[in-house]
């Protein structure tokens, strides 16, 4: 058997009872992909396709795009949307705390109580919810506080739903509050109870134990998900319209193409204004979580590693949380 040039050859060695490696070093030849390549090139081919074609369809209307694009309606339109999102995940995120600590709760009527919210909010569209939200004004025209078949003791306007904006914060974060409660469920679950032991051993008391000890850790569980339900928030605020308002960055482009007859370059514009806002939101979701997953990444071959092969191998193993690892 003839071996290549480049083969390292296996000898037995007698003191350690393995073999040692002598000659040169094997030189790695990379696998071929042919059919990866095909596959890459024709999808780039039928992507500048798509978009040479477009380019040239009267019916996309691109110098309406470009006209709308820069609109003041549409700006005022999204910085308005932007608003309904900021103001909905605060109110989401603290009723979803709270719901969280309902829900790991050792009283089982206050863990009934949450439970029975994440099961209404969670199990009916959030549209149809918009539309209740819509019509609340109309089915309670006052809020009364007394005992039931009497004259009530105080009686107050409804102001609150009557206002189509706030109506659409409130039904929005009523909503989210319901999917969040459970991701910061998971995040808190995700501690081990050790941690929380052994910060008892320390002396440290409830609220220290949940802020220095339990939260850091379970935001690395809590981040990435709720940038993902802040993204999904943006997108959701174009449901508004069935409260009806009509001020949003969706509801504004649909009322200026009803009047130009011009949907389809309305909604490119609405599309590129809720893609500008969703890439923001996607980098800077990437260094919050860049932010809390410190020390829990790859760790990094030191000055000792360049000198000790074995050990270089060691530093440079996957961690058992970092994709390809063993978790």
């Amino acid at each position: 058997m003839t071996l290549p040039k480049h083969a390292a050859v296996a000898r037995p060695n007698p003191a350690t009872g393995g073999t040692d490696a002598q000659g040169d070093a094997i030189v790695a030849v990379p696998l071929r992909h042919p059919w990866r390549i095909s596959i890459a090139v024709v999808l780039v081919f039928l992507l500048a396709l798509f978009v040479v074609d477009a380019s040239q369809r009267p019916d996309y209307g691109w110098a309406e795009v470009g006209k709308y694009l820069f609109d003041r309606r549409i700006s005022q339109a999204a910085w308005v949307t932007l608003t309904l999102t900021i103001y909905a995940m605060i109110g989401a995120i603290v009723l979803g705390l709270l719901l969280a600590i309902m829900r790991l709760s050792p009283n089982p009527v206050v863990k009934s109580i949450a439970w029975l919210y994440l099961w209404i909010f969670r199990g009916t569209p959030v549209y149809v919810q918009l539309v209740f939200w819509g019509i609340v004004a109309l089915i309670y025209p006052v809020f009364t506080i007394g005992i039931p078949f009497m004259t009530p003791w105080i009686t107050i306007p409804n102001d609150v739903f009557t206002n189509l904006y706030i109506t659409a914060v409130i039904g929005l974060a009523l909503n989210e509050a319901a999917y969040m409660s459970e991701i910061v469920r998971a995040g808190l679950l995700s501690v081990d109870e050790g941690q929380e032991e052994a910060s008892t051993a320390l002396a440290m008391s409830w609220g220290q134990t949940m802020r220095y000890v339990v939260v850091p850790q379970a935001m690395k569980i809590i981040i990435p998900p709720t940038g993902n339900e802040v993204i999904s928030m943006l997108k959701t605020t174009s449901l508004v319209a069935a409260i009806p308002l009509s001020i949003d960055l969706y509801g504004v482009s649909r009322g200026i193409s009803a009047v130009t007859f011009t949907p389809v370059p309305l909604l490119i514009v609405a599309s590129i204004w809720y893609l500008l806002f969703t890439s923001v939101l996607m980098v800077g979701q990437h260094f919050i979580e860049k932010r809390f997953s410190r020390g829990t990444g790859r760790r990094q071959a030191g000055p000792a590693s360049e000198s000790d092969p074995g050990a270089a191998a060691v530093t440079a193993a996957p961690m058992g949380n970092d994709l390809g690892g063993k978790g």
